[in-house]
């Protein structure tokens, strides 16, 4: 069993992208963040990139709105940063309250500015192939994850398990394209006898968002398992009261793998490291507009 390492990877790609960010001198890349609420896991997120834009030499901007903030007031917002030629990137963290429509936030930002890969347009071109399309940081960490680990992927069978917008869905986009040319299964909670499918692939991406969903006897022995769950689970030894598994029982699962992504410092890293990548392609892909 190799144990895939996210953080490693990650500073990879981080340190590819302050190269290209120092090249663009005087032009500063730059991702504005709009955050609803105070959702401590949001709070955390938002910190992290924030964090890590500054670490490649980014300009990272805050905005921030009470939970009871008006779709009106919060789209006048973003058509302003639409607007503001100095924003390359703008990210709405999620989740949103419930009065506000998500697919119609994430629809509100620029396509050319769509770094989080949200948005309507973008998932669009991402499944047509079409170049410059922005792919969601978390299965386009995947991706990466697979491609530097040196992981065949050429004819393979992938089953990504979960069929969200923000995963499962553009993850087995990214699996099927062109480089990739995995033959896809999308699974999920509906699917029958889910455990026999999850068993016939190479590769399986677990993002279902329940801990330790993916078992031993879902895993054919030299499978490749990559796990997207962050999942809370009670701890009596931590501090905090839990600890954070992923949507694989890994310490059943592991010994069968060929290769698996750990939980944290699997999956988690690649995210943030590709949202600095396609906020970088944003500016270079600005400035080339003029």
């Amino acid at each position: 069993m190799r144990l895939i390492d996210g953080n490693a990877i990650a500073q990879q790609v981080l340190a590819e992208v302050k190269e290209r960010v120092a090249k663009l001198a005087p032009i500063v890349p730059h991702v504005a963040f709009v955050r609803v609420g105070d959702n401590p896991a949001s709070v955390s997120y938002v910190t992290k990139k924030q964090k890590t834009a500054a670490e490649v030499g980014m300009k990272a901007s805050l905005q921030l709105f009470p939970e009871t903030v008006s779709k009106e007031e919060l789209f006048a917002h973003l058509d302003a940063l639409n607007a503001d030629a100095s924003v390359h990137g703008i990210l709405i963290q999620a989740p949103l309250p419930k009065h506000l429509p998500e697919t119609e936030v994430f629809n509100r930002v620029s396509p050319d500015k769509d770094v989080d890969g949200f948005g309507t347009q973008s998932i669009g071109r991402l499944v047509q192939e079409l170049p410059g399309a922005f792919a969601a940081c978390t299965p386009a960490g995947v991706v990466e994850l697979l491609r530097r680990s040196g992981i065949e992927t050429t004819g393979k069978h992938a089953v990504v398990v979960g069929r969200s917008l923000i995963v499962g869905k553009p993850a087995a986009a990214l699996l099927l394209a062109k480089g990739c040319d995995c033959t896809v299964t999308i699974a999920h909670s509906r699917t029958k006898d889910l455990p026999a499918v999850v068993r016939l692939a190479d590769i399986i991406v677990a993002a279902i968002g329940k801990p330790r969903f993916i078992t031993a006897d879902m895993v054919k022995p030299g499978a490749v398992v990559i796990d997207v769950g962050i999942n809370r689970v009670p701890d009596a030894t931590k501090k905090t009261g839990y600890r954070i598994v992923g949507d694989v029982d890994f310490d059943a699962v592991s010994p069968l793998c060929e290769a698996i992504t750990p939980v944290p410092g699997g999956v988690g890293p690649m995210t943030v490291a590709m949202l600095m990548k396609n906020t970088l392609d944003a500016c270079e892909r600005a400035q080339a507009r003029g």
